[in-house]
């Protein structure tokens, strides 16, 4: 299998697993050819047949994100998760109290 197409199953079974969800950012393409050895052709290829999917979305300067999902309700919640990752990151609070806080707010709710 070559490897523009080995990199866009490996996505989209990642997408399906919900370990990149609607509205994460994903590497730049010579970022992702860099870390993977590959040629930055091989990923912008990638990219492109991902887009037309709909999976991914280019946002200009901003970068490729993960597309929104099917469920809008899903991809709300999922959306709010990644930018509550990210708060929590600019914050260095560790994992463990991210998802206490997390926990208590389903408790509280």
């Amino acid at each position: 299998m070559p490897p523009f197409e080995q990199l866009r199953v490996r996505i989209l079974e990642m997408v399906q697993r919900e370990e990149l969800v609607a509205g994460t950012k994903i590497p730049t393409v010579r970022a992702l050819a860099a870390d993977l050895g590959v040629a930055p052709n091989t990923v912008a290829r990638t990219y492109r047949e991902l887009e037309q999917l709909g999976v991914i979305e280019t946002r200009g300067r901003l970068g490729s994100f993960v597309a929104e999902s099917g469920d809008p309700t899903r991809t709300k919640g999922q959306r709010a998760a990644t930018d509550y990752v990210a708060a929590v990151r600019r914050l260095g609070i560790s994992n463990e109290d991210a998802v206490a806080f997390v926990t208590a707010a389903l408790r509280g709710a």
